[in-house]
């Protein structure tokens, strides 16, 4: 299970999801105890084993200390695959908890990794932080089962995967605003959505990505670009901000977009 925080019930904007703000530490409660409702439910319906991967920021947000005891949590930075460490074929399937939609669109604090990525392709789709994963996912025959967050990502989620099971805590009313569940109704939404995903797991098929995937990331501003480009094999279209890289997996797809917008966030402005 991939938890971030953007898509967690209640949380608007960036004074609630920055470690350096003042709601951040109330922040962290609300997504640990969201994060255990989908576990906890999962444990009833019989799942033996549940792993957690911290997927926001620095990823080590999660309270490890209110987690059903028989959670396993990975958690902090830097992972190799980020939002989705630790996923391989040894799984039965995969969740995504708090997320939000990509950049570009509508949606609560909607972005794909960084706020310097206008958007971002695998060949000719446009995908997000949700839609990166779940090829990732694919890419070891594994489903996405259910996604939680606002009605952006959702919405998302159902146009990349078939049969999805989503639970909306939230309706995004702008970028910074919405209308939202309380912790008690969404803990109530995600332990019957949580049921509903497991009952309904056959309909649910792995998102396959392309063998040898092109990934374009289009950034804000050129100097994003510049930067993105230092890594070896990529190139910048002509008369745009996108830089491209052919890789011969979605997993080298992956860390290269990684790469780039860690390279990308070094941009300064005068």
């Amino acid at each position: 299970m991939s938890v971030d925080m953007e898509g967690i019930t209640g949380l608007i904007d960036h004074t609630q999801v920055d470690s350096t703000k003042l709601n951040y530490e109330r922040s962290r409660i609300l997504m640990t105890d969201e994060a255990n409702y989908v576990v906890t439910s999962l444990f009833d319906q019989g799942v033996e084993e549940v792993v957690v991967n911290d997927s926001h920021s620095k990823m080590n947000n999660l309270l490890v200390e209110r987690f059903h005891p028989k959670t396993k949590i990975i958690t902090g930075d830097v992972k190799p695959y980020s939002m989705v460490q630790g996923l391989d074929a040894t799984y039965d399937g995969a969740i995504f908890v708090g997320y939000h939609a990509r950049a570009s669109v509508p949606g609560v604090m909607t972005h794909s990794m960084i706020f310097g990525v206008r958007n971002m392709y695998i060949d000719d789709v446009v995908v997000g932080e949700l839609g990166f994963n779940a090829y990732v996912a694919g890419y070891y025959g594994v489903p996405i089962l259910l996604v939680a967050g606002d009605d952006q990502a959702a919405k998302e989620a159902e146009k990349l995967i078939p049969n999805v099971t989503t639970a909306i805590v939230k309706n995004s009313i702008s970028r910074s605003a919405a209308l939202s569940l309380t912790p008690a109704q969404a803990g109530e939404l995600l332990k019957e959505k949580t049921k509903e995903a497991l009952e309904r797991k056959h309909l649910i098929k792995p998102l396959v990505p392309p063998t040898s995937p092109l990934l374009r990331i289009e950034f804000a501003n050129y100097g994003q670009a510049e930067w993105a480009h230092l890594m070896p094999g990529t190139e910048i279209e002509p008369g745009t901000t996108i830089v491209r890289f052919q890789a011969k997996s979605i997993l080298e797809a992956y860390q290269a977009m990684l790469v780039m917008t860690e390279l990308a966030m070094r941009t300064t402005f005068c």
